[in-house]
């Protein structure tokens, strides 16, 4: 992997106001990866590629990411980056909507991250579940929402994305096939293990 890519791929995105995973997530994310050593990830939401390139590392060998980018450009732009850094063998993009994609997946994952529309991730629960195994581990980005979901915020232009954050949270942590611990770390990590 080449690192000196890899970092300006970080810089380009961060000054085009692309949002990354953030340096402590993924630390957090590198030391699952690292215990879990998975041979299939599924990334749903790929912006620019930064985080498949990143989790790449961590696959063992002959392992695979699938990851779903709905914006044009942004699948571009990925597939691009992918190939700077020299990791296309391992990352494959699927462009479109997650919503209409997932369905379509018939693999089983070690681990799924989920890092796309706020609003919907009740949906990619469901869909993560189902390509679950024992001991997958479903890790969901920002799901503190800027600190929204845990406070009484009821403004308009959020408020789907906060119910249906705080409805993520209910379902993984009422689910009694699934392990889960929420971390205030970037914009709020829940990581859920199934049993």
């Amino acid at each position: 992997m080449n690192k000196q890519e890899l970092e300006k791929i970080k810089q380009q995105a961060l000054e085009d106001h692309i949002p990354i995973i953030m340096d402590d997530t993924l630390e957090v994310v590198a030391k699952i990866l690292q215990e879990v050593k998975p041979i299939r990830i599924l990334e749903i939401g790929t912006a620019v590629g930064y985080s498949a390139i990143c989790f790449s590392e961590y696959l063992k060998e002959d392992g695979r990411i699938d990851t779903i980018e709905r914006e044009e450009e942004r699948a571009k732009q990925a597939r691009e980056n992918i190939k700077k850094v020299e990791v296309e063998k391992k990352i494959q993009i699927y462009e479109g909507d997650a919503v209409e994609i997932l369905p379509t997946l018939q693999e089983s994952y070690d681990v799924i991250f989920i890092d796309a529309a706020k609003g919907k991730y009740p949906f990619f629960l469901e869909q993560a579940l189902r390509m679950s195994h024992q001991g997958t581990v479903i890790i969901a980005d920002n799901v503190l929402y800027k600190g929204y979901v845990m406070s009484d915020y009821n403004k308009h232009k959020q408020r789907t994305a906060v119910r249906n954050l705080r409805e993520y949270i209910a379902n993984i942590t009422n689910d009694t096939n699934l392990e889960t611990e929420i971390l205030e770390v970037g914009d709020g990590l829940a990581i859920s293990k199934v049993n």
